[in-house]
This record gives C-alpha cells, sequence and structure tokens, in this order.
C-alpha cells in the first residue's frame, strides 16, 4: 500500500484538486472566490499529513522555528494574488482592443491552455532570475530553504512574486482571460507549487518528463552555485529541455546540506529580513562544490 501510495500521491493531488476546481467553478457555477480558498486549504491539510505518512525526509517534518515566516510569506503573496484576480474585471475596461482569449471555448480546455502560457512566461522568468544579479537579490528569498515542504512552495520576496506575475499571467490578462478561468489558474499554481515543494517521497517514474513535481524540483535548491540552475519549469519539464536545463540524479537523495545558497550561509531567516535582505549591501563567499555522490549521480544522467 505505501508502494502505491507514493506512486499515486503527485497525479492523484494535482488532477485531482484542479479537477475539483474545474467542478465547482465550472460544473457547479460556484463563485470562484468562496469555492476556492476551502479547498486550497483541503489541499494544504491533505500535504501535510501526507508529508507525515511517507516523508522523503523525515526530519524535514521537523521545523525550525520557520513555520511562522512561511505562514507570513504565504498569506501576504496569496494576498497579492486575490487582488490581482479582483482587480481583473478592471483590466478588461482599460483593455484597448478586443478579447482575443477564446473565451468561448469549455472551461476545462481554457484552463489548460491558460497554464501552458503561464507556464512559458513563468519559466523564461525563473531561469532570468537565475542570470540576471538584480532579479536574483529577489529571488534567493526562496532558494533560502534548507528543508523542502509543501508550505514552502510560495515562500517569495513580494517584489518578485509580481515579476512572475507579469511575466505568466500578464500576456494571458492582454489577451482577455476571463475571470473564472483566471482563478483556477491561480488554484493550479497553487496547487503545483505544493508539488513542487512536498516532503512526500512520491515516486513518479516516467512522469517526470512531462511534470516538474517535488522528485524534478529539489534539484533545483541545491546549494552548490551553478549546480542548482536546473529544473526552472514549474508546471511542464518540456521547458527545461528546450532550455538545456534538464537534470537528473538517479539514485541521490537531496538532504538539509544540499539545500539553501551556498554563498550565503549567512542569510536571513526572518520576515522582515528577508523582506529586506535585497536592498542591502551583499557579502557572499566561494559557493561549496558539490559532494562527489552527487556528482556521480548528475554524470549517469
Amino acid at each position: 500500500m505505501s508502494a502505491l501510495f507514493k506512486s499515486l500521491y503527485a497525479p492523484v493531488f494535482f488532477f485531482g484538486f484542479i479537477g475539483a476546481a474545474l467542478f465547482a467553478v465550472g460544473g457547479l457555477g460556484l463563485p470562484a472566490h468562496w469555492a476556492l480558498p476551502p479547498l486550497l486549504a483541503l489541499a494544504l491539510a491533505v500535504s501535510f499529513l501526507s508529508e507525515r505518512a511517507a516523508p522523503y525526509r523525515r526530519e524535514w517534518n521537523r521545523g525550525e522555528g520557520e513555520r511562522g515566516r512561511d505562514a507570513i510569506h504565504f498569506v501576504v503573496n496569496e494576498g497579492l494574488n486575490a487582488a490581482g484576480l479582483a482587480l481583473l474585471p478592471l483590466a478588461a475596461l482599460w483593455r484597448p482592443w478586443p478579447a482575443l482569449w477564446p473565451q468561448s471555448w469549455p472551461l476545462p480546455l481554457q484552463v489548460a491552455a491558460a497554464i501552458v502560457v503561464a507556464d512559458l512566461g513563468l519559466t523564461l522568468a525563473h531561469y532570468a532570475s537565475h542570470r540576471s544579479a538584480w532579479l536574483w537579490r529577489f529571488h534567493a528569498v526562496h532558494h533560502s530553504v534548507t528543508r523542502m515542504y509543501g508550505f514552502n512552495g510560495l515562500m517569495k520576496h513580494p517584489l518578485h512574486q509580481l515579476i512572475e506575475a507579469a511575466a505568466g499571467v500578464g500576456p494571458l490578462i492582454a489577451l482577455g482571460l476571463p475571470l473564472d478561468a483566471a482563478c483556477v489558474l491561480a488554484f493550479a499554481i497553487a496547487i503545483q507549487l505544493q508539488l513542487q515543494h512536498s516532503n512526500v517521497d512520491m515516486r513518479i517514474g516516467p512522469l517526470r518528463h512531462a511534470f516538474a513535481w517535488a522528485p524534478v524540483h529539489r534539484l533545483h535548491h541545491l546549494r552548490y552555485g551553478r549546480a542548482g540552475d536546473v529544473n526552472f519549469a514549474l508546471f511542464f519539464s518540456v521547458w527545461d529541455r528546450l532550455l538545456g536545463t534538464a537534470a537528473r540524479a538517479p539514485g541521490y537523495r537531496v538532504g538539509s546540506a544540499d539545500l539553501g545558497i551556498g554563498s550565503r550561509p549567512d542569510y536571513p531567516q526572518d520576515y522582515a529580513g528577508q523582506l529586506l535582505e535585497p536592498f542591502r549591501t551583499q557579502a557572499c563567499v566561494a559557493s561549496p562544490t558539490p559532494p562527489p555522490a552527487l556528482r556521480a549521480a548528475l554524470a549517469q544522467d
């Protein structure tokens, strides 16, 4: 049963919760602003319980005082998302051209198309955040984690959250994405972020070639300099294959010692410190080199 749970967890969580959101908003016609928050809360609860039932790293279930900080990140960034969705009708009034988005399509098809378009923009913004020193200052907040669990997927500097939203969702708003589809898209992004950072010992097999879930994304959080400049995609691994940044490390189990920012072992761990850190003078040290076992695993790919 344990092996079956680990194999089914990611696809059931992903398609189950997004399918439930589509049914609630599109099938039952429930208002998205009150149908989706309880679903998101349920997803968080399932994520927490599953991480305790089948953890990838048991020690990652033990917090070191960062849960409150991560909760503030979550509330602030989800609040920004909600505010952006509330302003969406105004964007339609300001748009000087007619809507080009296929609003007559069924909601599931609209959301699927929106996920693909948003994923490309988000992936490119993410890639740029590792190439631009200015963007990295803000993105570094997310990479300062030393354990991965579902709740820290939205541990981001709010300014970087806005930059990513502009790159991923901005083009969709310009095309005239309707409010219901935008709400389900935002929900799908939150579900995917939970799966990417989950501490569940999920076994995704060949699905790693399609979906950028935790077994793929953990390598992106490596602290060894450019070794973590891989697996940038949010939803679909195909973007990393096109960028030449796809990576695997067969048999290697990422641990806490592998995570964080190697050149900034002193990175602030409190919310206020992380909010202010991008505006301070950056003092970096040399990044550590990957351990031999990791280098060997990466070379097998």
